[in-house]
């Protein structure tokens, strides 16, 4: 098995690979890709997946492999569903879905917008109902996600008013260039390591927005497997995971485009061989070599 570096997920006991599946790969995938994706994953060392409710059929392709894997890997996956009754019942449908009769955690997803914030965290709002079922053993813990430049201050207030288990946020080396969202992150991190909460992040990779139109060698629309554009270069790619993993407190859930993977998977190798982290002069020459730029800006770019 190729190296993988793994660490405590927060206070829920697991040691998780710092490298986590983002399940939203398999979404429009056929089982057998599907299968295989999730098989070299495992192979890589992974132990720790990630999926949603709206992740098309991942939940669905998930479902073979965890008949056979269901002890080997912390399952976690999310509902985007803000009233208590609707949050319970999204649950349910993703353990029928994926053939378990439990997640390990179940996440909120995408909680940034002040109304649904006040109804998810309010009396019979989802926080509510997700307690009652970790109650009847349907999860373990309960998490919280989002995107945009706002989310890091929403899940400190999220934190205040519940004491969630997992924070999800976007965290590269671009988005880390915009000021408030580099103290809010901050901020966040140092609330998330007094309480022991894990922090995951994704978009390490982003290039950027995809242009308005992206022509293949044949003059097609080259096929896209993620709403943001990727990096694909290897070098840059392992800058990229380097710039996450060389923070301890992080973990790094890879790309919807699994085309990428080994990729992902080369770089936590070599990282793992010497823990460094990449100069910031080349992550700099990165910006410019590639046309990196923020996925969010909190103005224009704000709403996937």
């Amino acid at each position: 098995m190729p190296p993988m570096m793994y660490a405590p997920f927060g206070r829920t006991g697991h040691v998780s690979s710092r490298l986590i599946f983002g399940a939203a790969a398999l979404g429009a995938m056929s089982q057998a890709r599907a299968d295989m994706t999730l098989a070299a994953s495992i192979a890589a060392g992974i132990n720790h997946i990630d999926t949603a409710a709206s992740y098309g059929d991942s939940e669905l392709r998930l479902a073979d492999f965890l008949a056979d894997h269901r002890q080997d890997v912390f399952l976690a996956t999310k509902t985007g569903d803000r009233q208590g009754s609707d949050a319970r019942a999204s649950l349910e449908r993703s353990l029928s879905r994926m053939g378990v009769d439990h997640v390990d955690m179940i996440q909120l997803h995408n909680l940034v917008e002040e109304d649904e914030w006040q109804v998810a965290c309010g009396a019979d709002g989802a926080v509510e109902a997700l307690v009652a079922a970790r109650d009847e053993g349907l999860c373990r813990f309960i998490g919280v996600t989002g995107h945009g430049t706002r989310i890091a201050g929403m899940h400190l207030r999220s934190l205040e008013r519940f004491d969630f288990d997992a924070v999800l946020l976007p965290y590269n080396h671009s988005m880390m260039q915009l000021d408030d969202y580099r103290t809010d992150v901050a901020s966040l991190r140092a609330r998330c390591q007094a309480n022991n909460v894990a922090v995951q992040t994704i978009k390490s990779i982003a290039r950027g927005r995809w242009p308005s139109a992206t022509v293949a060698g044949d003059g097609q629309s080259a096929p896209r497997f993620s709403w943001y554009e990727p990096l694909t270069d290897a070098a840059a790619i392992e800058r990229a995971v380097r710039f996450v993993l060389a923070e301890p407190d992080l973990f790094l859930n890879t790309t919807s485009d699994a085309r990428l993977l080994p990729l992902l998977f080369d770089a936590v190798e070599r990282f793992a061989d010497d823990n460094a982290a990449p100069a910031e002069e080349a992550l700099v020459a990165d910006i410019e070599q590639f046309d990196i730029t923020p996925l969010f800006n909190g103005r224009d770019l704000e709403v996937i």
